[in-house]
């Protein structure tokens, strides 16, 4: 009798490397979006403390002034708004912008609104909103992801 060698190179088949860049596109595919989201936790919760940060800052200028809206050498609240308080992330990332969207003698509204084009642009959570006496709300959002404006606050300002 005569013996049967087998003459296989070593290597991948097709079929192997198909179930390898199948196996790969899966876990992409979910871990993907995972880090998306960690990302933009991130960045929302830089934004969030730039924002009460500003809401501190607004309370100093009133026990300063006694009002929310303007100095007392009559200047709006818009022009000394602190320019350091603006934006987040400081360094100029463009996330978020933030400003005194609503001011009155004693009330007032911050927004942080996310900047078109932005890496914030489609975030689910939309814009953020701290008024002076401490609500916190969100406009914007995505009415797909959240059924509400409340479950959306909580969900988001957590």
């Amino acid at each position: 009798m005569k013996a049967v060698f087998n003459n296989r190179e070593g290597g991948f088949t097709l079929i192997e490397l198909m179930i390898t860049v199948a196996l790969i596109g899966v876990l992409a595919s979910i871990a993907l979006p995972s880090y998306q989201e960690y990302v933009a936790k991130g960045r929302r919760a830089e934004m969030k403390t730039v924002l009460l940060e500003a809401g501190q800052w607004m309370e100093r200028h009133y026990s300063e002034n006694y009002r929310y809206d303007r100095n007392t050498a009559g200047s709006a609240i818009a022009d000394v708004f602190p320019a350091s308080l603006s934006r987040s992330p400081r360094d100029g990332g463009g996330a978020y912008t933030i400003g005194v969207s609503a001011a009155g003698t004693r009330t007032f509204t911050l927004t942080a609104t996310r900047v078109g084009g932005g890496p914030m642009a489609s975030d689910r959570c939309g814009n953020f909103n701290l008024t002076n006496t401490g609500v916190r709300s969100n406009t914007g959002y995505s009415t797909t992801k959240f059924a509400s404006a409340a479950i959306a606050a909580t969900e988001c300002w957590r």
